[in-house]
């Protein structure tokens, strides 16, 4: 198993492999990514989000997306996980681990100070992954969303 960052090449393997987490999130309708969303997305001058893959015999088997966060209180920067995914057939061989302990020596290696994520409270099998790594749930926060027309329709009101 070979974990590297991601390069234009693979878009269409990433691609495919976040179909393959919304199918399992039971949302596979929610997906509207395109192609060209992920290479103008990861593979840019200045990309917003990066990619490290998880490669087995040339193939890629798994994904970890993740961007930049900060933390205000630490006045230092952190990595949020926005996606981690691995095939099925791949799964219980160490990938998702590889993928996870990458990042994690990443935020050191950079003097990142907080490495995060959500994961949805059905996932049961992600969950006990993430107690296993040592990782704590923050159970004391509420996540929160704008989007689609409640985004666009709080962005139309007037500030008063």
């Amino acid at each position: 198993m070979k974990i590297r960052q991601a390069q234009r090449e693979d878009a269409t393997s990433i691609l495919d492999l976040i179909h393959g987490l919304a199918l399992y999130e039971k949302a596979p309708e929610q997906v509207v990514a395109t192609l060209e969303d992920i290479e103008r997305s990861l593979f840019t001058e200045h990309p917003i989000a990066f990619c490290h893959v998880a490669e087995i015999d040339h193939k890629v088997v798994g994904i970890a997306i993740w961007f930049k966060n900060y933390s205000t209180w630490l006045g230092q920067p952190g990595i949020y996980l926005e996606d981690l995914f691995v095939l099925p057939e791949f799964r219980k061989r160490g990938v998702g681990s590889a993928l996870m302990k990458h990042l994690a020596r990443l935020c050191v290696e950079l003097d990142y100070k907080r490495f995060q994520w959500w994961v949805l409270d059905w996932n049961t099998p992600a969950i006990d992954f993430y107690h296993s790594m040592g990782a704590v749930p923050m159970d004391e926060w509420t996540v929160f969303r704008l989007a689609g027309d409640a985004l666009k329709d709080y962005a139309a009101r007037d500030v008063n």
